[in-house]
């Protein structure tokens, strides 16, 4: 019996999976945000102007990787201004790990995502033991329904440590949930002129 088995697992070509395993899931969720800065712990320099600060954050996002531990099929990444995608993220409870210059893991934990939810995150500040969002209003939890507006369900989900309510919208309206998302423009003009 124990041949049989063996011959089968070659014949399928498969390998044990580590513990933890997450194949790819038939109701995935999508994770959007953007990162607002990264606190390496380190004291800041004393010549800090809009341009330097605009050019780190810029050095830091381009360097700046995100991953999902067992879960092979999650697609996205981080780009140049600090918005990130995650699509096809396993439902439920997941790690989102962050690294940058000077944050090997930051981790963003998500529990009890709904399948075929869009988290939406605003301004993450990335540090070495773990996130926290800036803007904690702008988090939300989307899952489509036949509603006509968006309403609220009895759902919650825990997203970087805050219970965020799970909210039904409009099927058109998650049209946007494989969209990059547009981070609000954090440089000021020095000068305006009239």
């Amino acid at each position: 019996m124990l041949l049989i088995a063996a011959l089968f697992l070659v014949a399928c070509g498969g390998e044990p999976r580590p513990a933890g395993y997450q194949a790819l899931s038939k109701e995935p969720i999508s994770v959007r945000g953007w990162i607002a800065d990264i606190d390496t712990g380190a004291p800041a320099s004393s010549f800090r102007t809009v341009e330097t600060e605009a050019a780190r954050r810029a050095a830091a996002f381009q360097a700046a990787n995100v991953w999902i531990d067992n879960a092979p099929y999650v697609s996205g990444g981080i780009a140049e201004n600090g918005a990130f995608i995650l699509l096809d993220v396993p439902p439920g409870n997941v790690r989102i790990a962050f690294s940058a210059p000077g944050v090997p893991e930051a981790i963003l934990p998500i529990e009890n995502a709904p399948p075929n939810s869009d988290i939406i995150i605003g301004g993450l500040i990335l540090k070495s033991d773990g996130t926290v969002t800036i803007d904690p209003k702008q988090t939300k939890v989307r899952i489509p329904g036949s509603v006509v507006r968006e309403t609220a369900t009895a759902q919650k989900a825990k997203v970087a440590g805050m219970i965020i309510p799970v909210v039904q919208v409009p099927i058109n309206s998650l049209q946007d949930r494989h969209d990059w998302p547009n981070p609000p423009a954090t440089l000021q003009p020095l000068a305006t002129v009239k």
